[in-house]
């Protein structure tokens, strides 16, 4: 049975689409709606989708069967190995998957994931640090990366003991208690 969702994410819009209860495509709205058909595997997708983007979920147990070349199922499969609030580069990538020559159909098939969010794609970068690249455009690559870099620094200060808060400011010099508006986005971290 064939199933389609919209979802409406703090990335923006995105399209949901399954087959006898996997997940086929999750991806950015980039056409107008066609017609919904709801599924459980997309209901549970919305459901999981909701837990990551609201309530700090870090890994998703959806059935996945996204269609590409055995390459492309090579990289994608090598992304869901990067783990939450981590990052890896093109050739960091490339030598995962066995080719150092191949950066650029690493980037290539990374492009080409149909599966965003879940497959993380948005956590490759350049050699350099730099973000290039994203389907969804940099701002939500940055927004996906800052969820899961700060994401996972409220999981290790929530393990913390509250009496080594005060050792954590002076040591990294900040000026104001870990739970107060970030300088940049004015969110209580």
């Amino acid at each position: 049975m064939q199933g389609r969702a919209y979802y409406s994410s703090p990335v923006g819009h995105l399209i949901i689409e399954s087959k006898d209860e996997k997940i086929t495509l999750l991806n950015f709205l980039k056409t107008e709606r066609l017609d919904e058909a709801s599924t459980p595997v997309i209901e549970q997708c919305i459901r999981e989708l909701d837990e990551y983007f609201y309530e700090g979920r870090k890994f998703f147990t959806l059935e996945l069967d996204p269609q590409g070349s055995p390459f492309q199922l090579k990289v994608w499969n090598e992304l869901l190995t990067i783990p939450y609030g981590k990052t890896e580069s093109y050739e960091g990538l490339a030598i995962r998957v066995g080719d150092i020559k191949s950066i650029r159909a690493i980037g290539l098939a990374n492009g080409q994931n149909p599966i965003a969010i879940i497959i993380p794609c948005h956590r490759v970068i350049g050699k350099n640090g730099d973000l290039v690249g994203y389907g969804g455009g940099l701002e939500n690559k940055t927004w996906l990366l800052r969820r899961g870099f700060f994401g996972a620094a409220q999981i290790i200060l929530a393990q913390i003991n509250f009496n080594f808060r005060p050792y954590i400011i002076q040591r990294w010099n900040l000026k104001t208690p870990l739970h107060s508006p970030d300088a940049v986005t004015g969110r209580i971290l």
